[in-house]
C-alpha cells in the first residue's frame, strides 16, 4: 500500500495500482452501476491531456521531460494499455470531475514510473499541478464528450451507408413482385414489394444526411474555458495553442467556441445529436416491425417474405425458428429512446453555469452510438442481405384480395365501387367477378382498369385516352 493524502485527508491506496486518492474515493462513492466510462471518452480525455502537457511545455509552463512523460503517458492509454486503471462507475456525481481524476492520476503515476520515480511520488509529477495545468473538468469533459461522439458518429454513418445499399438492393431484386398494401392492418392498394423496400431505404438515406449534418454542431471546443468559460487561471496562448493541437491529434475539425460560457454550461447540443439517434432507432424499430409482420407465420401469417435462418426458436416447439435479429433490432431501438429520454432530462437539469449531469449525458450518448452502429451491421448483414421473397404467396393473397376495387373508383364512383366491394366479400368471389356481375363497365375495361401493376404507378388506371 501506498499513502496519500487529499483535502480530506489520507488514505491507503494499493501500491500496483496506477489511480490515486480521488479515483478510490470516487470507487467508493459511486457504486451504481456495473457501466463503467466509456473507454472511448477516456481516450477522447487522455487526447486532451497530452496536447495540454505539450502546449505547455511549449510556453514555459511546464518542464520537458514531465511534459514528454505525460505525452508518452498519454499515448500508451490511447492505445489501450492501462484499460483496467479505468474504474470509476460511468453514473457519478460532480460533473465529469472523478473521471477526469481518474485520467490525471493514471497519467501522473505512470509519467512518474517513466521518470524513474515511484508511484505516488507527486513531486515529480502532480494529477493537478501538472497533468491538469490550465485546465478544469468543465472545459475538458464536455470537450472530450463532444470528440468522442465525432469518432463515433463515422462508423455509424458508414454502417447506415451499408445498410441503405441493401436495401436499395433488395428494392431492385424485388421490383417485379407484386403484393397487396396495407394500412392500418387493412388491405389497401397493390404495391410491389421492392416500393415497400425503397422506402425503407428512403429513411435510412435521411438518416445518414442527418447524422452528417450534426457532426458540424460537435466541432465547438471549449478548451481554456477552465470553470465556467471566463478562462480565469489559462494562460491566453495557451487557449489558441491547445485547440489547435487537440484538432491535430483528434483529426477533425474542432474549433474553438467564441462563446465558452455557453459551451460549457449547455448541454443541448448532446439533446440534439441524441434526437437524430432517435429518429434513426424510430426508423430501424419501424422497418423490423414491418419485416416481422411481413415474414410471419410460416404457414398461417402473412409469409410474403422470409428471413434467413439465425438459430433455433424454441425450447419447446420443435421446427419453430423466429425473427430474432428484427426482434433485437426493436429492443435496440426502445434502448436507444428511453436513453434519448434521460439525456433530455439532464440537459435541462443544468443549473447556471455548469451542468453537473454530464457523465449521464456522456454514457447514454456513447452507449446510443455504439448500439446502433452494431445494430445497423447484424441488421444488414444478418438479416436484409438474406431477406427472400416468396413471389407465389404474395400473388394468391392479392388475387384473394378486393384491394383493386379502388382503381374503379374514378370510372363509376365510390358508392358504386362500395357495392363491388361488399358484393365481392359476402360472396366471396373476386372484385372482377362482382363488376362483371353488378355490369358497372363492359368485360374490356374492367380488365383494363383492375390491371393490378397500372395500381402501383400514378395516374388513373385504365383510362381511356
Amino acid at each position: 500500500m501506498r499513502l496519500e493524502k487529499d483535502l480530506l485527508g489520507e488514505r491507503e491506496v494499493p501500491a500496483s495500482v496506477y489511480y490515486g486518492i480521488h479515483t478510490l474515493r470516487a470507487l467508493e462513492n459511486f457504486p451504481l452501476s456495473d457501466y463503467k466510462v466509456s473507454y472511448t471518452l477516456i481516450k477522447a480525455i487522455t487526447l486532451i491531456k497530452k496536447a495540454a502537457a505539450e502546449v505547455n511545455a511549449e510556453l514555459g509552463h511546464l518542464a520537458k521531460d514531465k511534459a514528454q512523460s505525460i505525452a508518452v503517458a498519454a499515448d500508451e492509454v490511447i492505445n489501450g494499455k492501462w484499460r483496467d486503471q479505468f474504474v470509476i462507475d460511468a453514473l457519478q456525481g460532480g460533473a465529469g470531475t472523478s473521471t477526469n481524476m481518474n485520467v490525471n492520476e493514471v497519467l501522473a503515476n505512470r509519467a512518474i514510473e517513466l521518470l524513474g520515480g515511484q508511484r505516488g511520488d507527486y513531486d515529480l509529477v502532480h494529477p493537478l499541478n501538472h497533468v491538469n495545468m490550465h485546465q478544469s473538468t468543465n472545459d475538458v469533459y464536455p470537450t472530450a464528450l463532444r470528440i468522442a461522439a465525432i469518432w463515433l458518429l463515422k462508423p455509424l454513418s458508414e454502417g447506415c451507408a451499408a445498410l441503405q445499399a441493401s436495401l436499395q438492393a433488395k428494392e431492385a431484386e424485388f421490383a417485379g413482385v407484386i403484393k397487396v398494401g396495407r394500412t392500418e392492418m387493412q388491405d389497401a392498394v397493390p404495391v410491389m414489394l421492392g416500393q415497400e423496400f425503397s422506402a425503407y431505404a428512403g429513411a435510412v438515406a435521411r438518416d445518414r444526411w442527418r447524422l452528417h449534418k450534426v457532426e458540424e454542431r460537435l466541432r465547438q471546443a471549449a478548451l481554456g474555458g477552465t470553470a465556467i468559460g471566463t478562462g480565469l487561471n489559462a494562460d491566453k496562448k495557451y487557449i489558441f495553442m491547445v485547440n489547435d493541437r487537440v484538432r491535430q491529434y483528434a483529426g477533425i475539425g474542432l474549433a474553438r467556441a467564441e462563446n465558452m460560457i455557453d459551451v460549457i454550461q449547455n448541454a443541448d447540443v448532446f439533446v440534439e445529436v441524441s434526437g437524430l439517434l432517435k429518429a434513426l432507432a424510430v426508423n430501424l424499430g419501424k422497418c423490423a416491425h414491418d419485416l416481422r409482420l411481413l415474414s410471419s407465420g410460416p404457414r398461417a401469417g402473412l409469409g410474403e417474405i422470409r428471413l434467413p435462418e439465425r438459430q433455433a426458436g424454441s425450447s419447446i416447439m420443435p421446427g419453430k425458428v423466429n425473427p430474432i435479429i428484427p426482434e433485437a433490432i426493436n429492443q435496440v431501438a426502445f434502448h436507444v429512446m428511453a436513453s434519448d429520454m434521460a439525456i433530455a432530462m439532464a440537459a435541462q437539469s443544468g443549473q447556471l453555469e455548469l451542468n453537473p449531469f454530464m457523465p449521464l449525458i456522456a454514457h447514454h450518448l456513447l452507449e446510443s452510438l455504439t448500439v446502433l452502429t452494431n445494430a445497423v451491421t447484424v441488421f444488414n448483414e444478418f438479416c436484409i442481405q438474406g431477406i427472400t421473397a416468396d413471389a407465389q404467396r404474395c400473388q394468391a393473397l392479392l388475387e384473394g384480395s378486393q384491394v383493386s376495387v379502388t382503381a374503379l373508383v374514378p370510372h363509376i364512383g365510390y358508392d358504386l365501387a362500395s357495392k363491388v366491394a361488399r358484393r365481392a366479400l359476402e360472396t366471396g368471389v373476386t372484385v372482377r367477378q362482382a363488376a362483371l356481375e353488378l355490369a358497372v363497365l363492359p368485360e374490356p375495361r374492367i380488365d383494363a382498369i383492375l390491371d393490378p401493376r397500372a395500381m402501383t404507378r400514378p395516374g388513373i388506371a385504365g383510362a381511356q385516352k
